[in-house]
Order: structure tokens, then sequence, then C-alpha cells
């Protein structure tokens, strides 16, 4: 017997009736034949679904109804009652009962109901534990990093957090976060709303460069059944699903102009139409958005709505790139180190020096999202504990920036503050001033080219006596 089943009917027949059809079903049957019984046994079991009677002597159905909506909200509750009751079977429903019965009650449409609520039940348990979940991996803990650019982010977000929850939760401004590809702009997205105060309600993201411009009006605002060819059904568009949470957009600078204006008015009016509806409908919601492109520039070349801009701008959050965040670099490091090892069962992974070295050298032009992959690779590659800098491998930049495996074979031979002790390799002059040669002895560029921080290249002219041939300072 896998679920129970409460039964309060006072009629004593009908209940012994139910009891021996539901536990021939393999249900488990309790049976009351009263609401203040019921309550009672309440205190000391769990039942998956209560059954009762609209029609009890003392209390009647529907105020036990009543009651336990409130004090069980988790609790699937169906009534039974006569055809002269269902306005207070309908009244019950409103007020929290899952759904109701009419007498004389038919056995096999009682098993179909009770399935259909331990399947609900089942799914919104699933849904809690993921909700949950969610939220605990989400919140300013989330956004890991201790440099001055990420802790003058945080703070700004905790002063408008604080300001949140002194504010109707029904007016709470559009946010706009900016910041290049890998950055973390989600996690951002994320902590405003589920360290705010609608941290409870849905928390929805589109990907507004995922799907062709034809089809993102009818995923965000849902479409009417017919209302073109492939509509073969009524569809809620995820506006309305994150209605009384937030709607988290991403990448909203590729969103089409036709698009920014209904954006637009759903921002001003709180209001939409489905695709083929000429119903309004009025949605609650939070607004936020996300990009990678410079929407300014893009408002000044006419890609972009200035008014929509304008009003998803009321509160501008940047996210800073990981190569401004400095020691950050070592901290998201070792946080990813031992995520991966956990994953794939390698505890207690660690850097060698030379390793943490080329980390820090490395301008990541992937950002966090870079550093995550490739550490997943490097994790699941690892002979044993130590990582070397050999062992660290990432893919070719989508910038004129070395990949990290080219710097491998110059900048981890030794740390900076070290390089007194640096013995250079062999053939070292000749290809440094070879570089410097081709690049007029520009010292970034040919650092960029040779895999090099500036520091450590200039450490190099040094430490081989190299000079420009016209003795020019460089």
């Amino acid at each position: 017997m896998e679920h129970s089943i409460l039964v309060v009917e006072d009629d004593e027949l009908l209940a012994d009736n139910i009891k021996t059809y539901l536990e021939r079903r393999d249900f488990e049957a309790l049976v009351c034949h009263s609401a203040e019984e019921a309550l009672e046994l309440l205190k000391t079991c769990q039942p998956d679904v209560v059954l009762t009677d609209n029609s009890l002597p003392g209390m009647s159905g529907h105020e036990l109804i009543k009651h336990l909506s409130s004090t069980a909200p988790a609790l699937k509750l169906i009534m039974m009652t006569g055809y002269g009751n269902v306005e207070d079977a309908v009244m019950a429903m409103k007020e929290g009962a899952f759904h109701y019965l009419t007498k004389p009650v038919a056995l096999p449409e009682l098993k179909l109901l009770l399935d259909k609520a331990l399947e609900t039940e089942r799914m919104e348990r699933a849904l809690s534990f993921y909700q949950e979940r969610e939220a605990h991996n989400s919140g300013i803990k989330a956004l890991i990093g201790e440099s001055p650019a990420m802790r003058s982010m945080k703070d700004m977000i905790h002063q408008l957090l604080d300001a949140e929850r002194r504010m109707d939760n029904s007016d709470l401004p559009p946010v706009l976060i900016e910041g290049e590809t890998g950055t973390g702009k989600e996690l951002v997205a994320r902590a405003l709303h589920f360290d705010g105060p609608r941290s409870k309600e849905p928390f929805v993201e589109f990907n507004c460069a995922s799907i062709p411009a034809n089809l993102i009006e009818a995923e965000l605002f849902g479409h009417e059944k017919g209302a073109f060819t492939d509509a073969k059904e009524r569809r809620v568009g995820l506006v309305e699903a994150a209605d009384g949470g937030t709607l988290f957009l991403d990448e909203v600078g590729e969103m089409d102009l036709l698009l920014q204006a209904k954006l637009l008015k759903l921002l001003e009016d709180r209001t939409i139409r489905r695709v083929g509806s000429v119903k309004e409908r009025r949605v609650d919601l939070r607004i936020i958005s996300a990009t990678n492109c410079n929407l300014e520039q893009m408002v000044q070349q006419g890609k972009f709505r200035r008014d929509l801009f304008f009003r998803l701008r009321i509160i501008s959050i940047k996210v800073p790139r990981l190569h401004q965040r400095g020691e950050d670099v070592l901290l998201l490091a070792r946080h990813f180190l031992a995520r991966h090892g956990k994953r794939y069962g390698k505890p207690n992974l660690r850097f060698s020096a030379q390793a943490q070295s080329l980390l820090m050298s490395y301008s990541w032009p992937g950002n966090v999202r870079e550093l995550r992959n490739m550490l997943e690779q490097t994790v699941l590659l690892a002979p044993n504990p130590l990582i070397e800098p050999g062992q660290l491998n990432v893919c070719m930049s989508l910038v004129d920036e070395p990949p990290l495996q080219v710097r491998m074979n110059h900048a981890y031979v030794a740390p900076v503050e070290h390089a007194d002790d640096e013995e250079l390799p062999h053939g070292e002059s000749d290809r440094v001033r070879s570089m410097l040669d081709k690049t007029d002895w520009n010292v970034t560029k040919s650092a960029r080219l040779l895999g090099l921080t500036r520091d450590m290249l200039r450490y190099r002219i040094e430490k081989l006596g190299l000079t420009r041939p016209d003795k020019r300072h460089w």
C-alpha cells in the first residue's frame, strides 16, 4: 500500500464501500465519521488525500476543508457533495480543495480523481524540491569574489535589495545587467530574485538570442489555438508563467525592434495579449534584463529603442571582467577545482605554485565561464592531486590573445617576484628579440604574442640585456 486516503463520511455503509474499494486497489484507507474525529486523527497520521463529505454532523466538510487549506496547504482535499450543494464544493475549491465529486459517487471516477491528485502532489513535491535547491544555489552568496570590483558590485546589490524590501512588491524597478559573455550576469539576476521580496515566486529565464525572432513573440506572450499553422492548442507564454515573480531576459540586445515595442508596452502597462487573441491580460512581474552589447551605441545606430533602453536601465549593474578581479581568479579556480573534483570523485586536488602563476597571468577573454570549463577538463584528466601547468588547457580564444597552452611554454618558468634566480631557456634571446623587432619594439603587443605578461617581458629584456637598435628608450 503506497498511498493513504482519509475518508470522512457519516454514512457508514458508503464509507465502508469506499474503504473496501480503495483497499482492493492497494490504497490504505482510514475512515472517520465526523470532521472533529478527522482533525484528531490528523494529529497522529499524515494521509496523502482527504476525501470528505460536505454534510457532516457538527463541523461541515466545507469548514473542514477551509481549516485544512490553511493549516496543511500541501494536503490534497476532495469534497463529496449532493447535486444541490455543488456551489459549496466550488467555493471549497476556491479556498484550496483539489476537486469535488457529486453523489452518488462513481467509484471508478473516484479512483481516477485520486490518481490525478496523487500525481499532482508528486509533481508539486518535486517542483518544491527543485525550487528550494535552486534558491539554495543562488543569491548573493553564489557571487564568489572579494576583489574591490566584486565588493563594489555586491554592495550595490545589497543596497538595492534593502530598498526593495521597503517598497511595494508590485512596483519593483527594472534592472539592466551589463557585462561581457561569461562574467556571471545570470548569477546577478538570480541574486536579485532569490534574495529579494519575490523569492518564493517563479524565476523564469529567456535568452533572446536562443530562438528565431519570428518565434520569440509566441514564446514570450503565448498564443491561442489556431493563431498560426502549428498552433494546435492554446499555450501560456513565459511572461504569464512568471506572473508574481521575475522574468529574466538574457541578451536583450538581440531582440527584434517590433518585439522591443511590445516589451515596452509590457513594462508600461503590465498587460499582454497572446498571439491570435483580442483579450489583454494583466500580469504582475519584475523584469531583469542582461546584455553583453553596448546598448547606448545600438540606440545611436537605431538598432535599439531609446525609450526601451531608458525604461530597462532604471537600475544598472555592471559585472566586471575576470581579469579586472585580481586574486578572485585563484579563489574561483579553487572553487571550481573542488566542485569538479567532487563531481568526478577526485578529492583534495590542488594547484602547484607554477600553475597558480599561470592562471594569474592569463587574461581570460571568456571570463568565468572559460575558467570553469577549462578546469572541468583539467579535473577529468588529472592523473594525481597536484595540478601542474602542463595539465591546464584551454581552447584558442576568440580574440587575438594566445591560448593558455601557449603561455605554458613561457610563463610558468618562475614567478616574477623570484625572477632573479631564473635561468631563461636556451634560444630565449633570439626569440624575444625577433618578436620585438617584428612589432617595432611594442612591448605590450610583443608580450601578448609571446604569451607573457608585460612585466615578464620587461624582465626578460633586462635579463638578456636587449636594447633597441636605435638606442631609444622602450
